[in-house]
């Protein structure tokens, strides 16, 4: 799958938000764009059931909707990464949930992103960004890296990585295990926790951080494409 989608090729998408306007707004600004929305949805369970009945190319997501306002866009993303992995997630949010970003963003980041709504400003930057992630790319506002790093940016410290260690943080980035990196590398899994081990330590991730290193040297890398 190519980083972009051409511009006539059609994609089919679901929308989810709570706010008619905004839901009616997006719906409109995709149809412009070529887009088919093939639902428009208010709440996490019709946006599952949405994407279970259409199965789409891509559904755009807001993080809090009914009945609690707190997380469910976010579990209905869970879940939809979990039952429809083809299908490209792309969430919109009015702020940086930090733990339910993490969660998001722990697993394979391909077909996936995280955009702030005030922080969309141009049209045109917001379909690319729609294409992006529907062909398997990934698109994380630079706000969400920053805050997800605790306010302390670390995409300079990625030209201390040899060119094979960026190789293999960018494999991570795509959601592929160690076993996984191993065998498109075709070296060693030796090799690999070798290089692994070489990131954490030149992005400055300490050992305290635990499974929450990996999430963080991804979003390091995503910070700086």
């Amino acid at each position: 799958m190519s980083d972009e989608l051409q511009p006539d090729v059609r994609l089919r998408a679901v929308v989810a938000d709570d706010s008619v306007l905004l839901r009616d707004g997006v719906v409109r600004l995709l149809d412009d764009a070529g887009v088919d929305v093939v639902a428009a949805v208010g709440d996490g369970d019709a946006l599952v059931a949405a994407v279970d009945e259409h199965v789409p190319d891509l559904a755009l997501v807001d993080v809090r909707m009914p009945p609690t306002h707190t997380d469910e866009g976010i579990r209905a993303a869970l879940a939809i990464r979990a039952a429809h992995p083809g299908v490209a997630v792309l969430v919109l949010s009015q702020y940086v949930e930090e733990r339910y970003a993490t969660e998001l963003l722990s697993g394979d980041t391909a077909g996936l992103g995280y955009l702030l709504k005030d922080r969309v400003v141009d049209v045109e930057d917001f379909v690319a960004s729609v294409r992006r992630v529907a062909a398997g790319g990934s698109a994380v506002d630079a706000e969400v890296v920053r805050q997800l790093l605790g306010r302390t940016s670390r995409t300079s410290e990625l030209e201390r990585l040899t060119p094979r260690e960026h190789e293999v943080l960018g494999l991570m980035a795509e959601g592929l295990s160690n076993a996984g990196i191993a065998a498109q590398l075709v070296v060693s899994l030796g090799a690999v926790e070798k290089h692994i081990s070489n990131v954490f330590m030149k992005l400055d991730l300490n050992p305290i951080d635990g499974a929450h290193r990996r999430v963080l040297a991804v979003l390091t890398f995503l910070g700086d494409r």
